[in-house]
């Protein structure tokens, strides 16, 4: 029997500084002049002189464009963190729903990265917001958010929790130089959900899950010294990451897409809306090829912020909901897919989720 659990509000928080490409045509005309030599263009650019895969031919569009399709992409400021991006999202959703502190009995927060070596920020925020009940930290990379919805569902569905607060936060500025082209390509953000109880039918129907092993050589953190001798933790991303990806991306998507719809005994067909993540420009256009749906019935928000990683999710079902595109009762598909992690699709009757302003 189907017990009715899911997200009951939603909100997102973006830092103050929000930077566009006329920053970097004005500060660093050069790098942009010779944009196709550097790091951005030699990540994002074809394995040989015409696309070889469904992946290369959607990200073709793109290769013109020295950012690759992004706009704009909020950054940090002075004086915020992943913790205060992470703050004003949970103390949101919580008003969203009407929801107090004590309405929640558990803490779930993913932070890419933490604001401290070594511990993640679960307790810290529950800190932040006087909460008193248990917090945890759950790392699935980008995927953080369709699979703590997943995580968060499966423990109140079995009892042990009534109303879970889900925190996901993503802060990439902090790891590379504004004067690296990849800098263009990652922005900062965060997101926070409530789940718990639905009317009957709704909530959670069913999801499909793999890992992402594929990909665990392909991005690192390194520990890196610049010109003062100052120890700074870098993004680093491998050569051929960009093949890595489009060989193995499609069957990840149509494995997982097609595996929950088909676990929740339904067909794409019957999906009212789909929400993936964006880590590309083309990300969006590629499952709806793939998947066959019509774009019509998704949403691409690269553009308006770049890759924010584990809120991307958040943001994008966000502005959705915000915009009337989903509404109660909507058969929603999930699509999430983090580095070195999980792959995850999530099939969702939408219930009457509050969102935040």
């Amino acid at each position: 029997m189907h017990i009715p659990v899911g997200i009951r509000s939603l909100a997102i928080s973006l830092p103050s500084i929000i930077r566009t490409n006329d920053y970097y045509r004005e500060k660093y005309p050069d790098i942009v002049a010779k944009a196709e030599d550097k790091n951005l263009a030699k990540f994002m650019s074809l394995a040989n002189s015409t696309p070889s895969n469904e992946y290369e031919l959607a990200m073709e569009p793109y290769l013109k464009d020295p950012f690759r399709g992004t706009v704009k992409r909020p950054i940090l400021g002075p004086g915020e963190s992943a913790l205060t991006l992470e703050y004003r999202a949970a103390k949101d959703a919580l008003a969203a729903g009407n929801f107090t502190i004590n309405d929640i009995d558990l803490l779930i927060v993913s932070s890419f990265l933490p604001d401290q070596p070594g511990f993640g920020n679960a307790a810290f925020l529950a800190r932040e917001l006087g909460m008193q009940c248990p917090a945890w930290n759950l790392d699935a990379s980008c995927a953080s958010g369709p699979m703590a919805l997943q995580t968060a569902t499966a423990l109140i569905q079995s009892g042990t929790y009534r109303n879970i607060l889900v925190v996901i936060s993503c802060t990439y500025s902090r790891l590379v130089d504004e004067n690296d082209t990849l800098s263009w390509f990652f922005g900062d953000a965060a997101g926070a959900y409530v789940v718990g109880s639905l009317s009957h039918g709704q909530g959670l129907l069913a999801s499909k899950a793999i890992n992402t092993s594929f990909t665990c050589n392909q991005f690192s953190v390194k520990d890196t010294v610049n010109e003062e001798g100052k120890h700074r933790l870098r993004f680093v991303v491998a050569r051929d990451t960009n093949k890595i990806i489009a060989e193995n991306a499609p069957n990840m998507i149509k494995t997982c897409c097609e595996g929950a719809v088909a676990a929740a005994g339904l067909k794409l067909d019957d999906i009212d809306f789909f929400i993936s993540t964006t880590p590309t420009a083309w990300f969006v256009d590629l499952c709806t090829h793939l998947l066959h749906i019509d774009p019509k019935r998704t949403i691409n928000l690269y553009p308006e912020c770049a890759n924010i990683g584990g809120a991307l999710t958040l943001f994008n079902l966000y502005h959705a909901a915000k915009m009337g595109k989903i509404r109660e009762n909507d058969l929603v598909l999930l699509y999430g897919f983090g580095a070195a992690s999980s792959s995850v699709a999530i099939v969702m009757r939408w219930g009457d989720v509050k969102v935040a302003d």
